[in-house]
């Protein structure tokens, strides 16, 4: 029989029970809508993730001091004193792999302007800092080394800064706030940088020499951190292992001794958010997984049901010439046609399910070709895979004994 006539009889028995066969795909479209969307959102995430790590610098090395035990206690990062000036002079000194270096040290704490003020974070860094971050000005000039040698009062602000605390000025250059009684003159306005990937805003920022920083404020000579920038970034392993190093070297550190700083680079940093996010969309998808392992099993009890109720039919078919196979391929391509027309209406669904979470949640997705095309092969599987055996079972019917039931 040819397979168009087989498809032909097959689409007709299906749609003689429309509301079961409705039914019957439900697992399959609630199991591919669930999968599409859960990888989408998986997909989406780690996207979001590389981007925002990118808008960092992509070729960004932090060292931080390694954390320490005082007491029993752990003691924060940022109150570890390791990271000094002759550092960031050894890491200059010693380029390979690097282009640009620049210490860092921050505080938390409220500026004021008149009578609006804002809780905010200044850090204290070098000229090089914008282009370690590819951070750009909108507008005004940046600091430059000589401020940094002079401890100048002077700073750059980012966006949400702007907003809060000068409401009411366009223009915001050359104007003045107060961080703890010390005047601030403002040269220069960031670029928007948005969130980080922990949900941080970048653009509620000052920046400022970081002498001015360590002098008038900290009153410390030790640095929280130190950026550097490899070449490009494919030289970002060479350069992170350059700057351990130098630093080992600068410390004078036997080989014996651990490090006393961390070497962090974007891609751990990538790797580390994403393998998050990766083993959650796993666990998620493997979970809407399970409905199209019950959409399977659904589809092989009314495969069962229907082969019982057309046992008369089956033995005239095969009274008539119709050969085992053609029974066989007949029950199969309804399985098929059931999984797969669930399919599409799941991958619909699915994909309007993405484009509501992103509108109303605000949750970044991504729907990939490969998701669409691994649901149809699911379907396309499950229908092969629990038809199989129900039409095997039609195909095996003695025909007397077929026509003769009741």
């Amino acid at each position: 029989m040819k397979i168009t006539n087989l498809l032909s009889i097959a689409w007709r028995a299906i749609s003689r029970n429309k509301l079961r066969t409705f039914l019957t795909m439900l697992g399959i479209i609630i199991g591919v809508a669930a999968v599409i969307a859960m990888i989408a959102i998986g997909q989406g995430s780690k996207q979001s993730i590389e981007s925002q790590i990118t808008t960092m610098g992509s070729n960004m090395i932090m060292i931080v001091p390694t954390s320490n035990m005082q007491g029993g206690v752990r003691m924060d990062n940022s109150s570890v004193q390791s990271l000094e000036e002759k550092d960031v002079v050894a890491l200059q000194k010693q380029p390979k792999y690097i282009n640009a270096v620049s210490p860092a040290v921050s505080v938390k704490g409220q500026v004021i302007n008149g009578s609006f003020n804002w809780s905010t974070t200044i850090q204290g860094v070098y000229p090089e800092f914008l282009f370690i971050r590819s951070w750009p000005i909108i507008d005004g000039v940046a600091f430059t080394t000589q401020d940094v040698k002079a401890a100048s009062k002077v700073c750059l602000i980012g966006l949400t800064v702007k907003a809060n605390l000068f409401p009411n000025d366009v223009d915001v250059i050359g104007k003045s706030f107060r961080f703890k009684n010390i005047p601030f003159k403002v040269i220069g306005v960031l670029s928007k940088k948005g969130e980080n990937s922990f949900g941080q805003d970048q653009d509620d920022m000052i920046i400022t020499p970081v002498t001015t920083v360590q002098k008038r404020i900290l009153a410390s000579t030790y640095y929280q951190y130190i950026y550097a920038s490899a070449i490009n970034e494919t030289s970002t392993d060479s350069a992170a292992a350059e700057v351990q190093n130098v630093l080992r070297a600068s410390h004078k550190l036997a080989a014996t001794t651990d490090n006393d700083f961390t070497v962090r680079t974007q891609a751990q940093l990538v790797s580390m958010l994403t393998s998050t996010s990766s083993i959650l969309t796993i666990l998620l998808t493997v979970i809407a997984g399970i409905s199209l392992l019950v959409g399977g099993i659904g589809i092989m009890n009314i495969m069962y049901v229907s082969v019982t109720e057309r046992t008369k039919e089956i033995g005239l078919r095969m009274s008539i010439g119709a050969r085992g196979v053609d029974i066989l391929l007949q029950f199969l391509i309804e399985a098929i046609l059931i999984s797969i027309t669930g399919g599409i209406i799941g991958v619909v669904l699915g994909i309007t399910a993405t484009k509501l979470v992103t509108l109303f949640m605000h949750w970044p997705t991504l729907v990939s070709k490969s998701s669409v095309v691994l649901s149809f092969l699911v379907c396309f599987i499950t229908g092969v895979f629990f038809g199989y055996y129900p039409a095997l079972k039609a195909s095996k019917l003695d025909p007397i004994e077929a026509m003769r039931y009741e």
